[in-house]
């Protein structure tokens, strides 16, 4: 079996269809359905069970899973609860990665763009230790997933064993079908979405650095359909970098984004600029762009998916009688 933490949220259920329709599994799922329409995610998926993450550890003391992908984790960017963003992002990916370690399981699990700060010293995912210490995260959710990047990184260098595929996955923007569930946390393609199919107004973040003009700030978009497919391939590779960058490999702007949604749904998007709030000023990316090096080196030589073709396909998704995957 294959177990996926986190599987029944927006990347991990994309990724449990994709071990389904690729024959893979069986497929356990760890994650809290909770209240609300979360579990549509998981409707059309074929489960040997769900295991509250609460209840995993001692699970895993009776189970054998073949791997464990590891997608599960607080990815609130405003969090603000230090104590709880440790426990689930930190802590918890430690008595995952315990585990694999001693029965020798592959394990691949989510790291983020967020590690990167501000991106003033690059998009280089190099894993060694010292690479790592000069990186400054934005917000607790970047720091707490650089902890553990940095705790993996330890165990390495100091020779200590590790699961046989041991990779983080340095995701960018993902976006695509099921992150109903995510609310203010969705991608702002499902919020265009959702605006222009009301027919409001767009607001977008006014820029406050003189660099980047208004709606100019620059993403690395990556449709999760790529990640799903970059996660089966290196399970079937069987061996990877410690660190790998997933994006699409290209920096695209907001406007970029809210055009190729409009052009999707066969509307022109109105578009207001709004300041951005001061609370989140200092923390805000301008820039981000993944370098895929190292996953090239991998094996992966397939493309990515284009901005304009990825949207269309959300819009697709959404737009239909049943908005789920």
């Amino acid at each position: 079996m294959i177990l996926v933490t986190g599987g029944a949220g927006f990347i991990g259920s994309n990724i449990v269809a994709g071990l389904n329709e690729a024959g893979q599994g069986p497929v356990v799922v760890s994650d809290l359905l909770r209240q609300g329409q979360k579990w549509q995610n998981l409707r059309k998926r074929q489960l040997a069970d769900i295991v509250p993450p609460e209840e995993l550890a001692a699970w895993l003391q009776g189970h054998a899973p073949r791997a464990v992908i590891h997608m599960g984790a607080n990815s609130s960017t405003t969090a603000s609860d230090g104590d709880e963003v440790i426990r689930r992002n930190f802590r918890f990916s430690l008595m995952l990665l315990d585990w694999c370690t001693a029965r020798q399981v592959p394990f691949l699990y989510a790291s983020s763009a967020a590690t990167y700060g501000d991106g003033a010293r690059g998009y280089d995912d190099d894993a060694s230790a010292a690479a790592l210490r000069e990186l400054r995260p934005l917000n607790l959710y970047g720091w707490s997933k650089h902890l553990f990047d940095q705790a993996v990184a330890a165990r390495r260098e100091a020779g200590e064993a590790l699961p046989p595929l041991c990779c983080g996955l340095k995701f960018f923007n993902v976006y695509g079908a099921n992150e109903q569930h995510k609310g203010p946390m969705r991608s702002v393609v499902h919020k265009v979405f959702e605006t222009l199919s009301a027919g409001g107004v767009v607001e977008l973040f006014r820029s406050h650095r003189a660099d980047y003009a208004d709606g100019e700030q620059l993403r690395d978009f990556v449709h999760v359909d790529d990640v799903v497919r970059v996660v089966l391939f290196l399970l079937a590779r069987g061996e990877a970098p410690p660190l790998l960058n997933l994006g699409a490999g290209v920096a695209r702007n907001w406007l970029d984004l809210v055009r190729a949604v409009g052009a999707a749904m066969g509307v022109a998007p109105a578009i207001r600029f709004i300041d951005m709030p001061e609370a989140i000023r200092g923390k805000y990316q301008y820039h981000t762009l993944a370098d895929l090096t190292r996953l090239r080196a991998a094996g992966w030589n397939a493309g990515m998916t284009g901005l304009e073709e990825g949207v269309a396909a959300t819009v697709r998704v959404l737009a239909g009688a049943d908005p789920y995957r």
